[in-house]
């Protein structure tokens, strides 16, 4: 039924994606048939009507890299895939800004995702998360619920890239409409640079917008009829194209509404799809699943002996005392005060108040989680007034924090998604690092023990894990399994101080449950390379697999699409503005990697650091109309000299322990690189008179960069700032080039003008 259902799924998709493509390249036929809501270039300009429609471009984009990451699960681990879409699409549709718009482009894939992630269709959610394993079985990468590799990974693979090809396709058609208004009115604007400064802001207003409607968790069917208003707004005057694209979105807002989940309570926090399920027993309310993107997460259960003294059967013949969440207290049996890492809806809280007498500090990255085990918790842990709740970052919380614990427990710290979308960095990777396990470490008091919980479904996982702790300590931890059949089990790995360590090691009633650890022969990880799930450095075979189909699927775009735009853009200055849009999308990559080192790898912190890069590009904008001669060598050695700078100074430097003063050094030098490359596009933006063209291959440039961004797992991600620094190196040299073919077509015209007034 499943494998039927896939078929289907993938066979539609192509059905829809050979449509839009030949929407685009057929001239005559195709395109007078289906014209209802389509519009003539170009689109008249107004600055207000600029701002709405980038403001649209940037929310969806936004929208779409969130609910495809959360509906579609391979998206969550490799999150830029779609964002590599959704440029691609913008791109071609910048440099087809000379077209017809065919508002049926964007509106027929927001139907067809709809359906596939949410039509009540027997076997269509299994369907889609086929999709997942057959791209993970291959990659050397934990991803939870799939296999090792076997003799069949490589064959899933190829099915794997076949069955998404049509969903990336998809996405791209999606996005080309707007790309295609953004270009045409940035051609026809009287002032390019003014009308170029107010798509940037337009942009910014929209990451703002939707970053909102995440901050007030809302659900997709708000975020769809946000759309709708604003494409009324745009559109008040014209009614097919308000029909086609407004009714869409009120279409997709209506059926998500009613396309939900009878069993479980739907929500949607600032970093994920939260699926709450209660569990009873003789119709009694014993427990609550929570799953994560559709993915199996957290369980909140309630281990008080009044409650265990009712449902013996829930345990079976387990003494509560070896429960996984109680068990940290067999290794430290009176500690005054306690730091949960991932404190979740509360169960290592509550275990830590039923053992002790201790001072309990909770810290969690997802607010919702955190208001949700508030709620829900049968033992009410976040309402003690033993504990402190922290809305952050674990690394964050490490690294800024000055409070000794006696226990420090990370608490199951898997994460199902990644930090950004401008990134495949996962949200908890900077916490399994040696630098964060050394900070950790330093908060521990002088007879403290740390714990570390992880389910282990690889070796090398656990390998890892002891390697960390034994780097860092310069002693072997020990390693103790805890399985029960109410909670969540997994693998201890435990680590302190000599004297905590010499304690347990001599307790009898502990002998029998402690395991030697082996020798780790796994690559450790660092704030450089901190890919935790990866099991080696390296271009694990999925990445290499699907930047491939990348590669020549981008390609095949450029040849088919744009055979006449090409030829509107001299080679040279093309290949300009690939390099800038390269380069840019790797700076922007590494600032948001750096950034959340200082700052924590929160929604906030992300959205603040993309907002900021969009105000330095306007600043740049403002430099160019008060100075728009400069000499362009100015800029190109700033960046280069900006980012040798972040390259060769330490992380560490940045840390400063006033909050004011580390915005500002890490913003100088960190973010500056993005000032000056701004000031490199502004100028060649004017030069060639703000040509859609010119800003398609920017962002063609920027999925090249995008998925260069990838190189990382292989190389660090301090080797971006090189890569970046190599492409806009390339585009001064290309930029030269082009600048001598301007001067020598300017003298052959001279010329030839002079010859003409000769002979007359």
């Amino acid at each position: 039924m499943v494998h039927r259902m896939l078929l289907l799924v993938v066979a539609v998709g192509y059905v829809a994606a050979f449509f839009l493509f030949a929407l685009h390249t057929d001239r005559n036929r195709m395109q007078d048939r289906i014209s209802f809501g389509s519009l003539e270039p170009p689109v008249p300009f107004t600055y207000s009507r600029l701002f709405l429609v980038s403001l649209l471009g940037l929310y969806f984009e936004m929208l779409m890299i969130r609910w495809l990451s959360s509906e579609i699960r391979i998206f969550a681990y490799y999150k830029n895939f779609v964002l590599i879409a959704c440029f691609l699409g913008f791109g071609l549709g910048a440099a087809l800004c000379r077209r017809r718009i065919h508002t049926i482009a964007m509106a027929l894939p927001m139907i067809f995702f709809t359906i596939l992630v949410a039509a009540p269709i027997p076997g269509m959610h299994d369907a889609v998360v086929k999709l997942t394993t057959l791209v993970g079985m291959t990659s050397q990468t934990q991803i939870w619920d799939i296999s090792t590799p076997d003799h069949i990974a490589y064959g899933a693979l190829a099915i794997a890239i076949v069955s998404v090809a049509p969903l990336f396709a998809c996405i791209v058609f999606t996005f080309i409409p707007l790309g295609q208004m953004v270009g045409s009115m940035l051609e026809i604007a009287p002032r390019g640079s003014r009308a170029y400064t107010t798509n940037v802001i337009g942009g910014l207003v929209g990451i703002v917008l939707y970053t909102l409607t995440c901050f007030l968790s809302q659900p997709p069917a708000v975020w769809f009829f946000l759309g709708a208003l604003l494409f009324a707004i745009v559109f008040l005057k014209r009614p097919k194209p308000l029909l086609v694209l407004g009714g869409t979105c009120l279409l997709v807002a209506v059926a998500l509404t009613f396309w939900t989940s009878k069993s479980s309570s739907i929500f949607w926090s600032p970093y994920q799809k939260l699926s709450l399920t209660p569990i009873r027993q003789n119709h009694e309310l014993v427990s609550y699943y929570l799953n994560t993107n559709d993915s199996w997460y957290q369980q909140i259960v309630n281990l008080s002996p009044e409650f265990l003294g009712r449902h013996k059967d829930l345990i079976g013949k387990e003494n509560p005392k070896f429960n996984p969440y109680n068990a940290p207290y067999l290794f430290m049996r009176s500690p005054r005060s306690v730091l949960v890492l991932g404190a979740g809806m509360g169960n290592d809280v509550a275990a830590a108040l039923r053992n002790t007498e201790a001072k309990v500090t909770a810290v969690e990255i997802d607010p919702l989680i955190l208001r949700l085990g508030e709620k829900l918790h049968f033992e009410k842990p976040y309402q003690s007034d033993r504990v402190k709740i922290i809305n952050d970052d674990a690394r964050s919380y490490i690294q800024n924090s000055n409070d000794k614990f006696d226990l420090i427990l990370f608490s199951l710290l898997d994460s199902h998604t990644t930090a950004s979308s401008f990134s495949n960095i996962r949200i908890d990777n900077f916490v399994y690092t040696q630098e964060a396990i050394g900070r950790a470490r330093d908060l521990l008091s002088p007879a403290g023990l740390m714990i570390i919980k992880f389910q282990v479904n690889n070796p090398w996982i656990g390998e890892r894990l002891s390697g960390l702790l034994q780097n860092v300590f310069h002693a072997p931890p020990i390693e103790v399994m805890f399985i029960s059949h109410y909670g969540t089990g997994g693998s201890f790995y435990i680590i302190g101080s000599p004297q905590a360590m010499d304690r347990i090691a001599h307790d009898p009633s502990l002998a029998k449950l402690l395991r030697a650890v082996p020798q780790p022969h796994v690559e450790l990880t660092t704030d450089d390379w901190p890919y935790f799930y990866q099991k080696e450095r390296g271009m694990p075979t999925a990445v290499l697999g699907m930047g491939g189909f990348l590669i020549c699927f981008c390609w095949l775009l450029v040849r088919r699409l744009l055979p006449n735009e090409q030829e509107q853009l001299r080679q040279p200055w093309a290949i300009h503005f690939f390099l800038l849009g390269a380069g840019f999308m790797l700076l922007e990559a590494h600032i948001i990697s750096k950034m959340a080192l200082l700052f924590g790898t929160t929604w906030v912190v992300n959205s603040i650091v993309v907002s900021g890069l969009l105000i330095l590009i306007v600043f740049a904008n403002l430099i160019f109309e008060r100075w728009s001669s400069f000499p362009l060598a100015f800029p190109y050695i700033g960046i280069i000299s900006a980012a040798i700078l972040a390259y060769v100074l330490p992380l560490r430097a940045l840390l400063f322990h006033d909050l004011i003063v580390r915005i500002v050094v890490a913003t100088l030098v960190l973010c500056l690189p993005v000032l000056f490359a701004g000031m490199v596009f502004i100028r060649s933006y004017s030069e060639i008179s703000f040509s859609g063209v010119a800003l398609g291959w920017n962002l063609i440039g920027a999925v090249f960069g995008g998925m260069l961004e990838t190189v990382s797992q292989a190389t660090g991600l301090r080797a971006l700032l090189l890569i970046a620094i190599a492409l806009y190196l390339g585009s001064w040299i290309a930029r030269r080039k082009a600048g001598a073919m301007n001067r020598e077509e300017v003298d052959r015209t001279e010329y030839t003008e002079e010859l003409v007034l000769a002979g007359h």
